[in-house]
């Protein structure tokens, strides 16, 4: 296992983004300000002082609203392809700026190089996925009850989309709500999480030029670096008519709670708790590459890592093996270096997350196939990089119920398809499970009415990563919210039905008689 503190080329792509010594954590448009405290981002690969920026405060999150308001009534009445204009222009921008971006998103947040272009792709394909919608925002026609009268719907913007990030996809949760909400009328206002801050500016940065050039209002994309209270006031603001927030089930639940008490609408986007069902009749060779991907992917810092696999005592013994010898060809290091698998966590409160979460598990009755720890030495000072771990387990242990934000793998056998289907089900949370089978009877069943309860079900693929094409999301405990694909721009709309009437009566429905 080494590390590599080399530069690979960051400083010039910070440069390139925009990004100062000292960064002001605000803006709605060209305008840049912030008058609350001031933070430093460092970033996980070394330890190092990328940049300090100034968050911003409930002041500050207040001028954006009324930015935004502003910036709604004119945005509104611009034409759904205008405005899908305006979201290809700003993946043109995100290719010009993938390269830079990638690499910051690596760097500030942890995650491999690899990982760090895909997530910047994301947002260029939803680009592309809005641009095409920008011209389908269909509603729908229907027979009236009454002769002379014509029925349809139509959908019509919200107005201001709140959106609340969390630091393991710095940049592309944000993009999936911005380009939807753009091509639907609406406008934007993000908080990104502060501990990846420096990519929020990164970004608005790039969106601004896209309004620059375009003369567009400011407020239509807003940026707040901020604290807890400035969350806070987004979750309660009624001005916000819908927060997308991506999260923890904890914080979830308040949002969901505080946002529905004045009749606003969530996204919500929380915990995961993914299996694997390894079918006696899987693919070993595509189930291990599957597998340990999910699982030590981003460090296990998805919400759609790999947390549970599910083995057929047939096969559990050869899959336990294979899985051994794959972990002991994993690199971990500088996550920058594309020869490395896996980076470090997001930061040391993290690493405590992970050691309790192992030490609980040994408790509760775990055993450990592939032991855990803290790394140590030359390129590892940071104190964020820790080893990918297997464990022997039971379903019901509390610490397998539970989601730990980190690459902690649990191993468990089955007998039958209907048991594994109801131990990978058993749990709070609901959003991603894979079967691994070439037996197509175990593929229909997992994918039926008797299968997987999650919002993601997948056959020979594993739990982790989505097209942007398909909605995205989970039920129980994982929210019940949907982002990206399919048909979720209806989300950021509100539905209207409407009657005309093209006759000189007034005939009433169901017949009424009300003469006067």
């Amino acid at each position: 296992m080494t590390n590599n503190s080399n530069d690979f080329g960051i400083q010039k792509s910070l440069e390139n983004l925009g990004l100062l010594s000292e960064n002001k954590g605000v803006s709605t448009g060209a305008d840049y300000f912030a008058s609350g405290e001031t933070i430093d981002s460092y970033s996980p690969t070394n330890g190092s002082l990328i940049a300090k920026i100034q968050m911003g405060s409930v002041e500050d999150y207040e001028k954006c609203i009324a930015e935004a308001k502003s910036a709604f009534k004119e945005f509104r009445m611009i034409p759904a392809p205008k405005r899908g204009e305006l979201v290809r222009q700003f993946g043109l921008k995100l290719r010009e700026y993938k390269d830079d971006l990638g690499k910051l998103v690596s760097y500030e947040m942890g995650k491999s190089l690899q990982e760090g272009l895909g997530e910047v792709q994301e947002m260029i394909d939803i680009c592309d996925f809005a641009v095409g919608l920008s011209r389908q925002l269909h509603g729908y026609t229907m027979h009236s009850e009454r002769p002379g009268h014509r029925m349809y719907e139509q959908y019509h913007p919200l107005g201001i989309v709140g959106v609340i990030s969390a630091f393991n996809f710095p940049v592309a949760v944000w993009a999936w709500n911005t380009a939807l909400a753009w091509i639907c009328g609406n406008v934007t206002v993000w908080k990104p999480s502060e501990k990846v801050g420096l990519c929020g500016i990164a970004c608005q940065n790039i969106i601004n030029e896209v309004l620059k050039e375009n003369d567009m209002p400011s407020g239509i994309s807003s940026m707040i670096v901020g604290n807890h209270e400035v969350g806070q006031k987004l979750v309660d603001d009624k001005n916000i008519a819908l927060v997308s927030f991506t999260g923890s089930t904890k914080v979830g639940r308040m949002v969901g709670r505080n946002v529905a008490e004045r009749f606003g609408k969530s996204i919500l986007e929380l915990g995961g708790n993914n299996a694997i069902i390894i079918s006696k009749d899987a693919d070993i060779d595509m189930t291990i590459i599957g597998a340990v991907f999910g699982a030590v992917g981003t460090a296990g810092q998805r919400c759609t890592s790999t947390r549970r696999l599910i083995i057929h005592e047939d096969v559990y013994d050869t899959v336990v093996e294979r899985l051994k010898s794959a972990y002991s060809q994993l690199k971990i290091g500088n996550p920058l270096d594309e020869n490395n698998h896996v980076g470090p966590l997001i930061d040391k409160d993290a690493v405590s997350q992970y050691l309790n979460s192992i030490e609980n598990c040994k408790q509760q009755g775990g055993k450990f196939i592939v032991e855990g720890g803290v790394l140590e030495g030359q390129g590892f000072e940071s104190g964020c990089y820790i080893k990918p771990c297997i464990a022997e387990v039971e379903n019901s242990y509390k610490v397998v119920q539970h989601e730990t934000f980190a690459p902690i793998l649990y191993v468990m056998k089955y007998k039958n398809l209907e048991d594994a289907i109801a131990t990978q089900n058993d749990v709070p949370q609901g959003l991603s499970s894979a079967i691994m089978t070439n037996n197509l009877r175990e593929a229909e069943l997992f994918l039926s009415q008797a299968g997987s309860d999650c919002g993601i079900a997948n056959v020979n693929i594993g739990t982790s990563g989505a097209e942007i094409g398909g909605a995205f999301g989970g039920e129980k405990e994982t929210g019940g919210g949907r982002e990206s694909g399919s048909d979720v721009w209806k989300y950021y709309m509100r539905r209207q039905t409407n009657t005309i009437n093209y006759t000189d009566s007034l005939p009433l429905a169901q017949g009424i008689k009300f003469d006067l």
